[in-house]
């Protein structure tokens, strides 16, 4: 352990969203801000947003508990709303641990 509380659970993530990203027209890349949207928390939103899922049936797929599923969208859903109402990019990756 790191000492920095619990070790991160292995999360379940049907779809490589790795490769993916978005940006408000007309505006070089460049030239924007980008926010940083996780992994997990694009496959929270696929499950719960786009596949209408219940948390608890999403964090059963992502073998996560419900309270973590529920942080997870509640922090991406946080990020694209930021993202969309000040132009920022919005860049996906993997978390580093």
């Amino acid at each position: 352990m790191n000492g920095f509380g619990r070790k991160r659970k292995k999360r379940n993530i049907e779809i490589d969203h790795s490769k993916v990203c978005f940006k408000p027209c007309g505006v070089r890349a460049n030239q924007l801000e980008h926010i940083i949207l996780y992994e997990d928390e694009m496959e929270a939103i696929r499950l719960a947003d786009f596949k209408s899922l219940y948390q608890q049936e999403s964090a059963d797929k992502m073998e996560i508990s419900r309270t973590t599923f529920s942080r997870l969208v509640e922090s991406a859903r946080k990020k694209i709303a930021d993202a969309l109402l000040h132009q920022k990019a919005i860049k996906i990756e993997q978390r580093n641990n």
